[in-house]
């Protein structure tokens, strides 16, 4: 029998993947999952919120138990994780996704973009080295790629631009169109539709939930984790988080190969 939670503890546990929930070798810890099904049977809900794609996904869910809600791709995919199936999109339109190419191919010359789709990854050649062996599942001009299915995030890099200079660069020449994120250390910069972040689709789903923001701990290690942290009641950035993120959350958790999310739920939930 479920006892009722104390009213100054959150309902909703909002959890970062990389560099946040996983651990340095990209996995559930045992300690995580142990502080996960503790949760969960106590009637708070986990939800994963996280700039990965659907399509680096499936491994993780049957570590997590297979069980709860996730945000990806930064917002634009909310996902059915017991059911296996997508549950709303957020794309963004074909004629921004031209307006955007153009004006970054304008301000940062040699940058490339690749579409994230509903079916996989998308790209002009060029986009990615020839070290890196990604599965795409189509090579072409961009109007060709935007032919496929909806496109949820636009990727957008350059081999040889410094990281940080290279997103400013982006989220200026994008103006107010979109909404740009950083959350590699390379040069590769992520791009929802306006207004789509993992916070603004937590906000929606939460609404469905019956969760005030008030009532949500969230977790997160970069920069596209800070509209997340703003928005949740309760916000810890990891002890390994980029100072930006750091900035905004009101707690620090440990280290993400450390079990950082684990130990500070269990001490939050008296585990």
């Amino acid at each position: 029998m479920r006892h009722p939670l104390p009213p100054t503890l959150p309902r909703l546990v909002a959890t970062d993947l990389d560099g946040t929930l996983l651990d340095a070798a990209g996995r559930v810890s045992e300690r995580t999952r142990e502080v996960l099904a503790r949760l969960d049977e106590l009637g708070v809900p986990t939800v994963f919120v996280t700039g990965r794609p659907l399509r680096w996904m499936e491994h993780l869910w049957v570590e997590v138990g297979d069980v709860g809600l996730a945000v990806c791709s930064n917002g634009a995919v909310t996902y059915d994780v017991a059911r296996h199936a997508v549950r709303a999109v957020r794309a963004v339109p074909a004629s921004v996704v031209l307006e955007v190419a153009e004006r970054v191919k304008a301000a940062v010359p040699g940058a490339r973009v690749a579409l994230e789709r509903l079916d996989g990854l998308a790209h002009e050649p060029g986009f990615l080295p020839d070290t890196e062996r990604h599965r795409a599942v189509a090579v072409a001009p961009l109007p060709e790629l935007l032919a496929g299915p909806e496109v949820v995030k636009v990727l957008v890099r350059h081999l040889d631009a410094d990281p940080e200079t290279f997103w400013r660069a982006v989220e200026q020449a994008c103006g107010g169109i979109v909404t740009t994120t950083w959350s590699s250390v390379g040069a590769l910069v992520e791009i929802s539709a306006a207004g789509v972040t993992k916070a603004s689709t937590l906000e929606l789903l939460c609404g469905d939930l019956g969760v005030g923001p008030a009532e949500v701990v969230a977790f997160g290690d970069m920069p596209n984790d800070v509209p997340l942290l703003s928005w949740a009641g309760t916000a810890y950035a990891m002890a390994n988080a980029h100072p930006a993120t750091r900035a905004v959350a009101d707690r620090t958790a440990g280290h993400h190969d450390e079990d950082g999310v684990a130990a500070a739920l269990a001490e939050l939930y008296g585990l």
